[in-house]
């Protein structure tokens, strides 16, 4: 029986999540499988992974081969090499100390990647809302400006209205005064 370690998917449709399984290569891509092995969701930024790693290792010492998107997933998160090293273990190259205190400082070296990674997507998200937030407070200083000028001008347009009238009712006056004197 031919094993292969692939990806089985479950989660709805356009929200993908995925078991990393270890399977017949005969069966259907969703369907019966040995063990799983982990889980997977690409729709997280990074993209979550959780791999029981020995379990892994276990699966490809026993001849499983993976595919190429779980092989992908295997190397990311180190299974791989730890293959790599039991093999160099078992031949004799490594003993079992150096191979672990290899794999250990990998694994530190990786997170520490993935860390930074983590951070700089925060600040290229503080960063985006920073900058977001400035051109608001200008889209928004502009629109005070342009309704302080129209108020202005509304102002502006009232007083000359109201000056002509005023002028006119002055002129008036002393017309009818004069009218008045005439007529006594």
């Amino acid at each position: 029986m031919s094993v292969k370690i692939r990806l089985q998917r479950r989660g709805k449709k356009g929200k993908p999540y995925f078991w990393i399984v270890a399977a017949d290569a005969r069966s259907k891509r969703d369907g019966k499988y040995l063990e799983k092995i982990g889980a997977y969701n690409p729709t997280t930024n990074p993209a979550t992974i959780e791999l029981d790693v020995d379990l892994a290792v276990q699966w490809l010492q026993d001849g499983a081969q993976p595919t190429d998107t779980a092989r992908a997933i295997l190397s990311y998160k180190g299974a791989m090499l730890k293959n790599h090293l039991a093999g160099g273990v078992r031949k004799g190259a490594l003993t079992e100390e150096q191979a672990e205190t290899k794999f250990a400082a990998w694994l530190d070296e990786k997170a520490g990647k993935v860390d930074a990674k983590k951070e700089g997507l925060a600040k290229a998200g503080a960063d985006a809302k920073a900058k977001a937030l400035e051109a608001e407070k200008e889209v928004n200083a502009k629109r005070e400006a342009d309704a302080a000028q129209v108020i202005a001008d509304a102002e502006a347009a009232e007083a000359a209205a109201n000056a002509p009238a005023e002028d006119a009712a002055t002129e008036e006056a002393p017309a009818e005064d004069a009218e008045t004197k005439t007529e006594e």
